[in-house]
């Protein structure tokens, strides 16, 4: 069932070699069950666009009909100017998403766009003192992190001096107890 599900995936290309297992089994039968589902949902789909555009172009026809015959009036008969003022008002009633080419529906579509490009704007907005924010934090962070490693710097430096010192007295330590202890040792030997 799944080799021939590849074969009707991949069509006339060969099937790429797989490791035949339990588990390879199991996951191209999931994944053929979600294309074979896919596949009846966009048939779906498809059958009721295709049904939608029957319905539009049915009631294209009842109105190019009724125009014909009630006013006389057909696309070969009206203007250039006519034609293209219709071509325009179609074109900004699918441009608007508009239900129709009624001014209702005209000024209803322009509100919508209109509040979204509100909207838009004010996440846009809300985004940049977001970034704004973020960027001022970040640059906060970056100088503080240059003061810490300056800082630490500083105190290595100073370690090491400190160390050194330590170091040198321990030396003159040393060397003032031996001196001392040869000292007592002289002054034993002159009593």
């Amino acid at each position: 069932q799944i080799a021939e599900w590849l074969k009707t995936i991949y069509g006339n290309v060969p099937v790429p070699i797989y490791e035949v297992n339990k588990r390879t089994v199991d996951i191209l039968h999931e994944v053929m069950k979600c294309n074979k589902e896919r596949d009846k949902d966009v048939s779906l789909l498809i059958e009721d666009i295709n049904d939608q555009a029957a319905k539009y172009e049915a009631e294209a026809q009842y109105w190019q009909d009724i125009l014909k015959e009630g006013l006389g009036l057909s696309v070969s008969s009206l203007s250039q100017e006519a034609t293209q003022a219709l071509t325009y008002l179609v074109e900004s009633a699918v441009a608007l998403e508009a239900e129709d080419t009624s001014l209702t529906s005209f000024y209803c579509a322009i509100n919508d766009m209109t509040s979204e490009l509100l909207e838009t704007k004010s996440k846009t907005q809300e985004m940049e003192l977001k970034l704004k924010t973020l960027t001022e934090k970040l640059t906060s962070a970056l100088m503080m992190k240059e003061k810490l490693e300056k800082d630490v710097e500083e105190t290595v430096e100073s370690q090491a001096a400190e160390i050194a010192k330590a170091q040198s007295r321990s030396k003159n330590l040393k060397f003032l107890r031996d001196k001392s202890l040869d000292m007592k040792i002289r002054i034993k030997d002159a009593e």
